[in-house]
């Protein structure tokens, strides 16, 4: 029994152990354009840097004085990321279904790879942009993909 004891209480001490482990968070960005003529540039974005939010953040204490005019905006950018190539939704002649299907596959392949890295996608979000003036030819499909472990 007393063996019996000691097993439960190290199960419980090892669960306990697990709930309070820190969980890691990554962002996939896939960006696909809506520009014509296969004139747009498509792709699967992951970031590979490690960045620390501090380093870019100031405070307001009235709510108009700001030091963010001592942050640089060429600071915040990362050079280390990974690009895939993804296929533009029109080409010559319209909307390109053929590509959309291939563009499925690589996003679906990312997606498997993450998860069996041990990654949950937990949330997905997306928008579309485009001027829509006169001479509409210009836009993307953004979508971010928020992973967990």
């Amino acid at each position: 029994m007393k063996k019996l004891f000691i097993l439960a209480l190290l199960c419980t001490l090892a669960f306990a152990e697990d709930s309070y482990s820190q969980s890691e968070f990554k962002v996939i960005t896939v960006v696909e354009s809506i520009v014509p003529g296969g004139l747009g540039r498509s792709r699967l974005i992951e970031n590979t840097s490690e960045v620390d939010i501090d380093e870019f953040t100031t405070e307001r204490t009235d709510g108009k004085k700001s030091d963010q005019g001592s942050i640089k905006r060429k600071d915040a950018k990362v050079d280390e990321f990974e690009e895939s190539k993804l296929l533009n939704f029109y080409s010559l002649t319209g909307i390109n279904f053929q590509n959309i299907a291939s563009n499925d596959a690589l996003i679906t392949s990312k997606i498997n790879q993450m998860l069996s890295d041990g990654w949950d996608l937990v949330f997905v979000t997306s928008a579309a942009e485009s001027d829509a003036g006169k001479d509409d030819g210009d836009g993307i499909y953004i979508t971010r993909l928020f992973f967990k472990r």
